[in-house]
């Protein structure tokens, strides 16, 4: 059974998208947007689940874990022209910086790591 420091060695970008979860679900406070209802609550509801399905990926991968983060990066990057808060810059390049961070270490991670966590003979 691998230690937890194999772990995060091995899934490094795990770590990496729930540091970007967590920020996310912070940043209407971080940068002074908590006022913004749409973009405040998209970030914290959407940064709490990638913290929660990368935090799933730390404890016993798989890859539909990677595909949903996935999923949401491209929801970061598409939410304030479809929320309609791209005149909101700080929010705006939160969400799409945060985004592209997600969606290239979520992807990633589902194309170079193989399927781990599986019971025997699945």
């Amino acid at each position: 059974m691998p230690t937890l420091n194999d772990r995060l060695t091995t899934h490094w970008r795990d770590v990496a998208n729930l540091v970007l979860g967590l920020w996310l679900a912070i940043s209407p406070w971080a940068l002074a947007y908590m006022t913004e209802a749409r973009p405040a609550w998209n970030a914290l509801i959407i940064g709490v689940v990638i913290a929660v399905a990368a935090t799933g990926a730390l404890i016993a991968f798989h890859k539909w874990e990677e595909w949903v983060n996935v999923g949401l990066a491209i929801w970061l990057i598409a939410a304030p022209f479809t929320l309609e808060f791209a005149t909101h810059a700080v929010a705006m390049w939160n969400h799409i910086i945060v985004g592209l961070l997600v969606g290239i270490l979520a992807l990633w991670t589902a194309i170079v790591t193989p399927e781990e966590g599986l019971p025997a003979g699945s």
